[in-house]
């Protein structure tokens, strides 16, 4: 288990919703640092964060932040992006780009600090899923979320050994940019964030956050039709 409390957090997308959330429950929790990363570190308003320019998705972007954040114990892989691209339809193109910022950034931005986290003892690492990762109904949103779901699961393996946990967090709408075109019931980022941290600090594999993903997870062994009703046999 992992404690927040004396904790150096490096926060990707720490700028607005939950990362920003995650920015504000961390210090509450004693953390001693946070870095928010951000394309533009200006738009990081917590008055203790440290902003930190960061594009995922940008190899020279990822070894800069590493360099300048060397104390870093926990990582917080949160940002994502929402492109939603029709595999039949949409330009491959736009499905590369999705995969770029929600697979490989997280890869990329894992295996600079890596190294870094396992330098100061050890720690953990949290990688931010979808209840999309389990139904494949926004193109290539929910399959770049399945692939990450995949990637933290074998991160789990591999870096027990180096003394990092890993704990991954799954969650259905939340009340943010990305969701405001949603009607349904949203989480609030507060309520997703202090589960995320209750989730590192108690060594949780899984984190799910909301109704709708504790009942979609626990619907997979289910046929297909329970999950996708339109491929039920009328």
């Amino acid at each position: 288990m992992t404690s927040i409390e004396g904790s150096v957090v490096l926060v990707t997308g720490g700028s607005r919703g939950i990362g920003r959330a995650l920015v504000t429950a961390l210090y509450e929790r004693g953390a001693k640092k946070v870095y928010a990363t951000a394309r533009d570190p200006k738009t990081v308003t917590h008055p203790d964060a440290v902003p930190l320019a960061l594009e995922v998705s940008d190899p020279a972007s990822v070894a800069a932040a590493a360099e300048q954040a060397q104390d870093v114990t926990i990582l917080i892989n949160n940002a994502g992006a929402s492109v939603n691209a029709n595999f039949l339809d949409s330009p491959v193109e736009d499905i590369r780009r999705e995969f770029e910022t929600n697979f490989y950034g997280p890869l990329l931005v894992t295996r600079a600090f890596v190294p870094i986290i396992e330098r100061n003892g050890g720690g953990h690492l949290l990688n931010f899923h979808s209840v999309l990762s389990w139904v494949g109904i926004a193109g290539s949103y929910s399959a770049s979320k399945a692939a990450f779901w995949s990637q933290t699961n074998s991160l789990r393996l591999d870096l027990k050994p180096r003394g990092i946990e890993v704990t991954g967090l799954h969650v259905g709408y939340v009340d943010t940019d990305m969701a405001a075109h949603v009607d349904g019931p949203k989480s609030t980022p507060e309520s997703v964030a202090a589960q995320a941290l209750d989730g590192i600090e108690s060594g949780a594999f899984e984190v799910l956050a909301d109704d709708l993903t504790r009942q979609v997870k626990a619907g997979l062994s289910a046929e297909g039709g329970a999950l996708y009703p339109q491929l039920a046999a009328v």
